[in-house]
């Protein structure tokens, strides 16, 4: 059995994790609190990156119509029906949410942190929207709840990055990582699999640079075209490979490989909206992707971080 799972699992799901620290059953909470992103409003760039729909990558956060508070409480109600003595994490998700002045930041994350039964945050952000003010204010929030930044940074390689338009380096990326931990903050990064032209051993360096550094977990997700977006134009035009349900599979089993095994895996395949889905359609099969890396795990005999030591 793998060192950290009591089940099937042969990598550190963010379940066990939960469980093992908070002694409970712990959900987060996706929220939307109307933030934007600096390459979505011009700062750095206009349009978002290419694969972003118009909720920014927040398919499933609330309505930002909504006060969040009524947010929280939506998603909170129905998750009590089921597990009536659950723990919650208010999860930050839609576009990027450090990019705004500091009191405006205060005043989201304490309303969502004062609530019942709320262990911590999970904040999604980008590398270059951490101002030193905001640093410190994360900070202190760290002290007194669970905290987690998410970073987006979805491949390694510049010439990807420069094509799905995430105007910011992987030196910027770097950096922040390095910002956070020296303020003892957790990190947890998001990677895309299948990104237009990377190979296979792309896809692996990027999870081999991620694993030497000091973050704590980690998003794997498969490339959506979604409606209304400018990826969506340009497979339209340039029908670029996607991958196959069994090339997924079979790169995240080599990717979980090379990952460090202290490292906890948050997702590992991607959740689209099906209404908005244009391709890969396999990606709605969600269940049946994860039963089918637990079972290639087990034909290999292999467990996340068996190939750590030979990076």
């Amino acid at each position: 059995m793998f060192k950290y799972s009591d089940s099937n699992k042969r990598y550190y799901t963010l379940d066990y994790f939960y469980k093992h620290k908070f002694n409970s059953k712990v959900f987060k909470v996706s929220l939307n609190a109307g933030f934007t992103c600096p390459n979505i409003d011009g700062k750095v760039g206009y349009g978002g990156c290419i694969y972003c729909s118009k909720l920014g990558s927040g398919e499933y956060a609330g309505d930002k119509n909504k006060d969040l508070k009524l947010q929280f409480d939506e998603v909170k109600n129905m998750m009590l029906k089921k597990w009536p003595k659950a723990k919650y994490i208010g999860y930050f998700q839609a576009n990027t949410n450090t990019y705004a002045p500091i009191n405006v930041l205060k005043e989201k994350f304490e309303t969502i942190l004062k609530l019942d039964n709320v262990v911590g945050l999970n904040i999604a952000t980008r590398a270059d929207c951490i101002t030193d003010e905001c640093l410190d204010y994360l900070e202190d929030l760290s002290k007194r709840t669970y905290l987690t930044i998410e970073l987006g940074l979805q491949t390694i390689h510049e010439t990807t990055s420069k094509f799905i338009n995430r105007c910011h380096t992987l030196e910027c990326f770097h950096d922040m990582v390095i910002k956070l931990r020296e303020k003892n903050i957790n990190v947890v990064v998001h990677i895309i699999n299948g990104l237009p032209y990377e190979t296979k051993e792309m896809m692996i360096d990027t999870v081999k640079y991620l694993s030497k550094l000091d973050i704590q977990g980690i998003k794997i997700h498969m490339l959506s075209i979604l409606k209304n977006t400018k990826l969506a134009e340009i497979y339209k035009k340039e029908k670029f490979k996607l991958l196959t349900r069994e090339e997924y599979i079979d790169i995240v089993c080599d990717q979980l490989e090379y990952l460090r095994e202290d490292i906890v895996i948050n997702r590992i395949t991607g959740d689209p909206k099906v209404s908005d889905l244009i391709e890969p359609d396999w990606l709605i099969k969600k269940v049946t992707i994860l039963n089918d890396i637990d079972k290639e795990m087990k034909k290999r005999n292999t467990y996340q971080g068996i190939k750590y030591d030979s990076i």
